[in-house]
């Protein structure tokens, strides 16, 4: 039986992006035999359409956590602020998504939804950004599973890596009884 691992969607060629493209992978194509793919994508089910405004984080006391940073996540030219919806989205997707057993996660890289690591996060004094935040969804996601394994695609577009990525999920699945 093929381990359900859950996936952002863009990474499997859908054009969800905001700007109406996808970051097809051909690593993921390389698991696609190997896994269930459970696929993802926080900003259109949280009703954000395609093509659409980008979204940053910005610190701010009053946000939510990303990483080691309280941000919230704005739209880059409106200032639209996205951070309760999503917030909210995520916690119910990522319970849905436990419920449903996966047992890893591959994200897209930097993205203030879906980046595990390494994601910008801009200020509002002018400072240049510093990669010090994590994508809303990803960090509710490791609240919701703890231990989840979660890699991203660029990352995961290293052999080793992978092997050890899909070992760990595998792993994974057993304890977790799927």
């Amino acid at each position: 039986m093929k381990p359900r691992v859950g996936i952002s969607r863009c990474l499997l060629g859908d054009d969800v992006r905001y700007d109406g493209t996808n970051r097809l992978s051909t690593a993921v194509a390389e698991l696609t035999p190997l896994v269930e793919w459970v696929p993802v994508c926080p900003e259109m089910e949280v009703g954000m359409g395609v093509p659409r405004e980008p979204i940053q984080l910005l610190r701010r006391a009053d946000g939510v956590r990303s990483g080691r940073e309280s941000v919230r996540l704005k739209g880059v030219q409106s200032g639209e602020d996205w951070t309760d919806r999503m917030d909210r989205w995520a916690a119910a997707r990522a319970a849905e998504l436990a419920a449903a057993g996966i047992s890893g996660f591959v994200l897209k890289a930097r993205s203030p939804s879906c980046g595990p690591a390494a994601v910008l996060v801009h200020d509002e004094s002018g400072a240049p950004p510093m990669p010090t935040g994590r994508g809303l969804f990803a960090d509710v996601l490791t609240a919701v599973i703890p231990g989840l394994p979660m890699i991203d695609e660029e990352t995961l577009a290293d052999r080793r890596e992978r092997e050890r990525f899909l070992q760990t999920v595998r792993a994974f699945a057993v304890t977790r009884g799927a």
